[in-house]
């Protein structure tokens, strides 16, 4: 019962990850760089037009009106960036 506490960081799947002493493998999927320009483009749209608050709940809430996640569907294509800006632009005239 004296047994010391295991690090996870030790364990041999942990370990395996490791490229060199202290890098871990990236594993999560990368966006296409097409992909990341536009969600980088509405981002910076989104909090110089509505702000940071309101930019962070609109680009990651379903909008009814766009038929998904506003950063979603501005990732998956051109139009749906190009209608995520039209709706934030339509949110600032609203204001």
């Amino acid at each position: 019962m004296n047994e010391p506490i295991a690090d996870p960081a030790e364990t041999p799947a942990a370990k395996s990850l490791r490229q060199g002493p202290f890098r871990r493998k990236f594993t999560a999927v990368r966006l296409a760089p097409e992909s990341a320009e536009r969600q980088s483009r509405v981002a910076l749209l989104a909090w110089n037009t509505l702000g940071g608050e309101q930019a962070m709940a609109f680009l990651n809430a379903h909008d009814d009106a766009l038929g998904g996640r506003p950063l979603d569907l501005a990732v998956a294509s051109a139009d749906g960036c190009e209608a995520v800006e039209r709706a934030i632009a339509a949110r600032a005239a609203a204001r």
